[in-house]
């Protein structure tokens, strides 16, 4: 099942909100404020959005999705019902638009529709970040030399890239460059993904040929 950004700053109506949807199987990330939100926008599939919140407005949430995440699903839910609302908010990135009090059953359908059409997370090397992040929502501070080495693996989409190619990429000379420090640097970036997040990195080495990642990785 996809994950939910659910951004409502009424906390009583966000727990029964957050209680239904994970009842219905959805994994469901909380928020009350604009602030809290950013930082779990990128970790969702669909986010459903008040508009009137103590720090700004849903509707530019939706906006930024739409810049930012433009795979992820907008939903907004809010009391504010009248036509040129609905329309600002379709035109700000949303895909419905639900009016409070909204029926939960609706709601839930609603939801389930739009997972059709979303595509699911991918895996993202978000290089402004420094960050290698997983379908889950998992991530990894990289090192500059890991950005590199990963930027270059993803921009191959799945064919393997010889060490000569990786040493060049991390900018320095095939004949002068240790390479127990390519050694180093893969073996480090294998442990630190296992312990951080708890599985195997998808980054396979390929005799003779090079290493390769074995899962698409978009780059951002």
């Amino acid at each position: 099942m996809r994950t939910l950004l659910l951004l409502e700053d009424e906390a009583e109506l966000r727990e029964e909100l957050a209680d239904f949807l994970q009842d219905r199987g959805w994994t469901v990330l909380e928020a009350g404020t604009v602030a809290q939100s950013l930082p779990l926008l990128g970790k969702v599939d669909i986010a459903i959005c008040d508009v009137m919140l103590p720090d700004g407005s849903g509707f530019d949430v939706a906006s930024r999705l739409q810049r930012e995440h433009p795979g992820c699903g907008v939903l907004m839910l809010t009391a504010l019902g009248s036509h040129r609302d609905l329309v600002y908010g379709l035109e700000q990135g949303a895909d419905h638009y639900l009016v409070k009090p909204v029926n939960l059953l609706q709601l839930d359908a609603t939801l389930h529709a739009l997972a059709r059409r979303v595509q699911p997370r991918s895996w993202c090397l978000d290089r402004a970040q420094r960050q290698l992040r997983a379908p889950d929502g998992s991530a990894l501070e990289l090192s500059a030399a890991e950005l590199k080495f990963l930027g270059l693996l993803a921009s191959l989409q799945g064919e393997p890239a010889s060490r000569r190619e990786i040493v060049a990429a991390l900018g320095y000379d095939w004949l002068d460059y240790d390479q127990r420090r390519l050694d180093t640097l893969i073996s480090r970036l294998r442990l630190r993904w296992k312990q951080e997040c708890g599985r195997e990195l998808p980054l396979k080495t390929m005799h003779r040929a090079g290493y390769a990642l074995t899962v698409a990785v978009t780059l951002s």
